[in-house]
């Protein structure tokens, strides 16, 4: 196995994590914000997927953000008749993030990330082993 190409997968993984974390921390961030004006539309969740294309220098598989698509799912609305925003009947709409989601996908990245960063020290230590061995 080349170990290398361990790496190199592994810092594909991290670095499509890191983009995850990114829109999930937007989402987390904007999940209060209501609208700026009557009948504009509030924050709609940010959807992040992965794409992977091949790395014909290493002859491998490597995974990358991909396309961030908005949440289609209706938005909520909740009663604030004081609210700028509100409508006729002082229903304001408010973003269809739910913090609770966003947090469970934020922790599942963060495994993620941890098991790519795992694997590149692992590998460095393998790296380091036969350079020890070889100096010996």
């Amino acid at each position: 196995m080349d170990l290398m190409k361990s790496i190199a997968v592994a810092a594909s993984g991290l670095r499509s994590q890191s983009g995850r974390m990114r829109v999930i921390s937007e989402n987390i961030a904007n999940a209060d914000s209501g609208p700026e004006r009557p009948g504009a539309e509030p924050y709609r969740r940010k959807v992040p997927s992965f794409q992977r294309h091949m790395d014909r220098g290493l002859d491998a598989q490597l995974v990358a953000l991909g396309k961030v698509q908005r949440d289609p799912s209706p938005f909520k609305t909740k009663h604030e008749p004081g609210n700028p925003a509100a409508n006729a009947n002082g229903d304001v709409q408010m973003p269809n993030v739910n913090p609770l989601v966003e947090m469970v996908d934020m922790r599942e990245a963060q495994r993620s990330y941890e098991a790519n960063l795992n694997l590149i020290s692992s590998t460095r230590r393998m790296i380091q082993r036969t350079i020890d061995i070889l100096r010996a």
